[in-house]
């Protein structure tokens, strides 16, 4: 076995930390979160400047072309620096799909505009009544006429107040009965798209989407393959990207609480020579081992082209470590830092917020879990 990083994946995890660390401060963070759309536009064009936004875009649009691998990469750097951008909801939901997917229109007009940092993307893929997209859509597509027209709402879309175009699952209704799954994206500003935006646990801005008799053309479609094996394709890639986010998140809380707890006297000695502290700090570390050995491998997986089953599987377990795992650490964390961990102002405590947030994304802990053992059953 080989856990050795190509020189293209060290380069691009150089460059993502260089960026992260140099334009999302925590002061910086902290001022974001206090605008209207709680979005670092600074920040992305930075991104954009250094081709990040381009990570999985093909290089025919401006794109570096990679692999899931260099995104989560990016994306943990991202965690690091809590940085308020919709970064995985672009990448993931919406370049990926498109990319994988699209008509040539579609790569045509958005691929390019996102790697160059003009557009924003999402994706739809939570149902009412559900924490993951394996529940049927109840958002319904019409056909008639060479036009879609599509009807119905999505809750807790990520990044939606600042997006330009959202992919939406939808079912196809074919007179009184509904058929099949197909994939669309829209653009945001159509006739019939409402938007209404919620806080989130981590300060972010989700909206709740409202499609009323929104009419796209038929190569807004996503083709290729059936639309529910388009969405579970959407579903792995997008657990993988949350695992990566709160990796990051859970590594920089480790790091922070190991300097604190050595420079925190008490009794005229570093906090970390007692060893209760000293134990709990270790298993932050295990736990954060634990899910970047899974995310990796997750990722890979998929770079390699493995079966479905097989990165569902693995998908699932690095979704697992990140949402349980994921909790041990950032409770842990903040306790170890003692009063200042309970100061909602200091910088600790947004990294909780951020994997509380994380760990529900797409199921929580118990559903991966279930997902899992389904998976042993069987």
């Amino acid at each position: 076995m080989n856990f050795d990083f190509s020189e293209t994946q060290e380069a691009v995890a150089a460059l993502a930390e260089q960026v992260f660390s140099g334009s999302a401060g925590a002061d910086r963070v902290a001022e974001v979160e206090r605008t209207a759309d709680r979005f670092d536009r600074e920040l992305w064009a930075d991104l954009a400047a250094s081709d990040l936004l381009g990570v999985s875009i093909g290089e025919e649009h401006g794109g570096l072309g990679l692999g899931m691998v260099e995104t989560a990469l990016v994306l943990r750097e991202q965690g690091r620096r809590v940085a308020p951008v919709p970064l995985w909801p672009t990448l993931v939901l919406g370049v990926m799909p498109i990319e994988k997917f699209g008509t040539p229109a579609l790569r045509d007009r958005w691929l390019g505009a996102v790697a160059s940092g003009q557009a924003v993307l999402t994706g739809a893929l939570s149902e009412w009544g559900a924490d993951d997209a394996q529940s049927p859509s109840v958002t319904a597509a019409r056909l008639a006429n060479g036009s879609w027209e599509l009807t119905g709402s999505k809750p807790a879309v990520p990044g939606a107040g600042v997006a330009d175009a959202v992919v939406v699952p939808a079912r196809v209704v074919d007179g009184d009965d509904r058929g099949d799954l197909a994939v669309f994206v829209v653009d945001l500003d159509a006739d019939g798209v409402e938007v209404t935006l919620s806080d989130t646990t981590n300060r972010e801005l989700h909206g709740e989407l409202t499609l009323r008799s929104v009419v796209v053309g038929e190569d807004a479609a996503l083709g290729g393959s059936d639309g529910r094996t388009i969405v579970e394709w959407m579903l792995v890639r997008a657990q993988v990207a949350v695992a990566a986010v709160a990796l990051g998140c859970c590594e920089e809380a480790t790091a922070m609480v190991a300097a604190y707890t050595s420079e925190r006297e008490q009794f005229g000695r570093p906090l970390s020579t007692n060893q209760g502290v000293a134990m709990r700090a270790a298993d932050c570390y295990i736990d954060t081992d634990c899910m970047r050995v899974t995310l990796l491998q997750a990722a890979w997986l998929i770079d390699e082209g493995r079966s479905p089953t097989e990165i569902a599987d693995a998908a699932a377990v690095a979704k697992w470590w990140s949402a349980d795992a994921g909790q041990r650490v950032v409770h842990a964390t903040q306790h170890l830092h003692g009063g200042m961990g309970a100061d909602v102002d200091y910088p600790v405590h947004r990294y909780f917020l951020w994997v509380k947030q994380l760990e529900n994304t797409f199921g929580g802990g118990s559903r991966q879990l279930a997902a899992i053992g389904r998976a042993l059953a069987g």
